[in-house]
């Protein structure tokens, strides 16, 4: 395999993507030297058939507003490979969705769902409806108007959406609620879910606790702890919120919070009862992130929609959005002695900004590994569905802690480079690619 010219190709045949061909870019170019090492992949054109989407579905979405008027909307579902298992990814409502972006975020889910070691595929989906603004009625009319195209491409054996960004827990059961009155039958086609009927426990909070799960393990390898360490998160919405809960049980001191108009510092830090505060300011009244200094003073508020990445601190958990992180905000992170980053959002670092950390040889997770907690304990939510039954939230934290330490291993396992640095971006793409490769081999040309 030459990853350059795969890459030229795609560009040529899907212009117009560049998340898409840059997450590409980021996988060819860490599996390349592993690939080549299998001559069996080349004559199967394996890399060309992984880097392009099963199959896209695109639809329009139709939907009316309070005051009556007809409103129109794009959704799209992006399965992208099924051979370790049905279609999984998220479902995301947000105005900045397109194509390009849930391709890019299909193929990553690819890769992450593998590393879980659960039987789930990849996939993604999503319209760029945006719920902020809306009533509880209009978000209701437009999740059942999705559904109702949405349905014929999902089942609980052929491809089982989540919520994203946009999507939380009310969304998910709108859309549940639909599935199950189109269908006429009661199955775990969605997770994500109430409690009240087939949601898992942990669930909300597995993919911020899941993150830092994977920090403290990274940590561990230079015999360190979250413990006493300052951390700088971007986000406040459910990955926000849960990594910020789960560094303050473990005794670090959260600085920062933020979301799309700008961020809050607390230099006292972020504690239990502040935390509390944002959770009822953003889950219950979708307010907005400055609103915290209000209640706050000795915090700052940094507007415009600034980035926390020129504070001082010890550890950085991005948890917003793609490329929030460049190579200006990287050379200020590492300057300002940021030991290690791990994601807890998709993709949220440039390329230019990730080499900036590997060269510093500080230690950086990339999104598939660090932020795969949450499809794990989706995972977990489809196997209680499958069984119907609820596990303790003891047993689902127990078998998320287990799954993002093997993960870490594996990233360990191929990432570990001749001068003992732990290449976790490579390390995560290969030990990912290896199973979703093999298992595409052993089913043929399909």
């Amino acid at each position: 395999m030459d990853a350059k010219k795969v890459l030229e190709d795609l560009k040529r045949r899907f212009p117009g993507e560049p998340e898409y061909h840059q997450a590409v870019a980021e996988v060819l170019g860490t599996i390349e030297e592993e690939y080549n090492k299998h001559p069996e992949f080349d004559r199967a054109n394996l890399i060309e058939r992984l880097c392009i989407p099963d199959r896209i579905c695109q639809f329009r979405v139709t939907w009316q507003d309070d005051q009556g008027n007809y409103r129109t909307n794009m959704g799209y579902r992006v399965q992208h490979n099924n051979a370790i298992g049905p279609y999984k990814g998220g479902i995301r409502f947000h105005a900045s969705v397109n194509l390009g972006i849930l391709k890019f975020l299909a193929f990553e889910q690819t890769f992450k769902n593998s590393l879980t070691t659960l039987p789930m595929g990849g996939a993604k989906g999503g319209s760029d409806f945006s719920p902020r603004g809306k009533s509880n009625a209009e978000v209701m009319r437009f999740c059942q108007a999705f559904m109702l195209e949405l349905v014929r491409h999902i089942g609980p054996d052929m491809d089982v959406p989540a919520g994203d960004i946009g999507v939380g827990g009310r969304e998910v059961a709108y859309m549940f609620g639909m599935y199950k009155k189109l269908t006429r039958e009661f199955s775990g086609v969605l997770t994500g879910k109430g409690l009240e009927f087939g949601g898992s426990l942990i669930r909300p909070e597995a993919t911020g606790y899941g993150n830092v799960y994977f920090l403290q393990e990274m940590l561990k390898t230079r015999g360190q702890s979250v413990e006493g360490k300052k951390v700088l998160i971007s986000g406040a919405g459910n990955v926000a919120q849960y990594t910020a809960e789960k560094v303050i049980q473990l005794g670090g001191k959260v600085l920062t919070m933020s979301d799309s108009d700008g961020y809050i510092y607390d230099p006292d830090g972020i504690d239990r009862e502040k935390l509390d505060y944002i959770m009822e300011l953003k889950n219950l009244y979708r307010g907005r992130i400055r609103e915290y200094v209000e209640q706050y003073p000795t915090a700052q508020y940094h507007g415009d929609g600034a980035k926390p990445w020129f504070e001082k601190a010890d550890i950085a958990l991005p948890s917003a959005t793609q490329n929030e992180i460049n190579e200006d905000a990287a050379r200020a992170l590492v300057a300002n002695g940021i030991m290690a980053v791990s994601e807890g959002a998709n993709m949220p670092t440039t390329p230019e900004a990730i080499r900036v950390f590997q060269e510093a040889k500080i230690l950086y997770a990339p999104g598939k590994a660090a932020n795969a907690g949450g499809v794990s304990v989706s995972g977990l939510e489809m196997s209680q569905n499958s069984e119907r039954l609820s596990w303790t939230a003891e047993e689902v934290d127990r078998r998320l802690h287990a799954i993002m330490e093997n993960i870490h291993q594996n990233c360990v396992k191929y990432g570990t480079e001749s001068d003992g640095y732990v290449n976790y971006v490579k390390g995560a793409n290969v030990a990912g690619f290896m199973k979703v490769a093999k298992a595409m081999m052993a089913q043929g040309i399909v």
